[in-house]
């Protein structure tokens, strides 16, 4: 028979990776070892989520919904032709004991869905780490204005964004309120403020944003959010930032501002009578939905929810549950192996 010269035939190379020669182990837990790690995984679950659940307990927090307490100004924002029409409410509370350390206050939202894929798509990363403003494309519906003027923020995500405006004051006395100081900034992640987004120009933000327009909803365009202080204007502004950060659930807060503490409130808050003054603007009653404002000190993990203790409390009883089941088919098996025919 004739040979086939080397370079023509399909016979594999004699290797040890071609010709499957290597080394291998196979891995075979034992039934002992499976077990224990059922076991230890659970014991480790339901640890961590007793211990989250017993610091969610401990978190201290006050929450007012302003839905219905603010109706006057509810009703009057259903009409969309009444935004050039300033409404404000005052909502006046009594705080039973101190709120001692990082007092953080928040606005929460009900019904609000900011996790559908077209919300979340509509924006324009380009636009804003401050490459090329005029960069709309991927913003659709809020592209350009009526006249074709490009949008900036452009997009769905930044049209929507939360504009009330919450004061918060405390009553020394029956007839002396001071407000309390706040702080704007410092309220995002390193990597949003740093990294996702940034402004065309530090200095002389207006002409850098020559050539383009506010969102339709917006009552100012971006560079003026907060034109006293620079490093929290434009893109940069920590509310924006906080807002352009979508949730995942329709009932969610988001961080509005921290407590500034000094004078009165160099420990917190002190128990006592209080007022929020609030400019009624983001409107909810239309789609049906609820907004409240929030105080609260953050614990060691968060802001005091029980979802992460209550997931990992069940996450380790069905682990546990599991793991009886796995021990008695397996004690059942063994006990057939060493049953003796008859």
């Amino acid at each position: 028979m004739k040979e086939i010269p080397e370079h023509l035939s399909r016979m594999p190379d004699n290797t040890a990776v071609k010709q499957q020669k290597l080394p291998a182990h196979e891995v075979r837990f034992s039934a002992k070892f499976v077990l224990c790690i059922f076991f230890g995984t659970g014991a480790f679950c339901l640890c961590v989520g007793v211990i989250l659940i017993l610091s969610a307990k401990r978190a201290k927090k006050i929450e007012i919904n302003y839905t219905t307490i603010c109706a006057n100004c509810a009703e009057l924002r259903e009409n969309p032709f009444n935004f050039n029409r300033e409404c404000r409410c005052s909502i006046p509370f009594y705080l039973p004991e101190i709120l001692e350390g990082n007092v953080h206050m928040y606005y929460k939202l009900y019904g609000f869905y900011q996790n559908l894929y077209r919300y979340i798509k509509s924006r324009s990363n380009t636009q804003l780490v401050g490459e090329n403003i005029k960069d709309v494309k991927d913003c659709t519906p809020f592209t350009v204005s009526r006249d074709g003027t490009p949008i900036a923020p452009c997009g769905a995500i930044a049209n929507s964004m939360f504009n009330d405006t919450i004061m918060l004051s405390y009553k020394l006395n029956s007839s002396v309120q001071v407000r309390v100081p706040m702080l704007k900034k410092g309220l995002t992640w390193w990597t949003d403020k740093y990294v996702k987004f940034q402004n065309p120009s530090l200095n002389d933000l207006p002409s850098k944003f020559a050539g383009s327009t506010k969102p339709p909803n917006w009552p100012k365009p971006v560079y003026e959010l907060d034109k006293n202080n620079p490093d929290n204007n434009g893109f940069l502004n920590d509310d924006f930032i906080v807002w352009m950060r979508t949730a995942a659930f329709p009932t969610f807060k988001k961080l509005y501002r921290r407590l500034y503490r000094i004078h009165y409130f160099a420990q917190g808050l002190p128990a006592g009578n209080y007022t929020f003054h609030i400019s009624y603007n983001f409107p909810v009653t239309r789609f049906g939905g609820e907004k409240s404002v929030v105080l609260s000190i953050p614990t060691w993990c968060g802001g005091g929810g029980f979802f992460l203790g209550v997931a990992y409390t069940v996450t380790g009883a069905l682990t546990w549950m599991a793991s009886f089941a796995l021990m008695a088919f397996h004690l059942a098996w063994e006990k057939k192996k060493v049953t003796p025919k008859e």
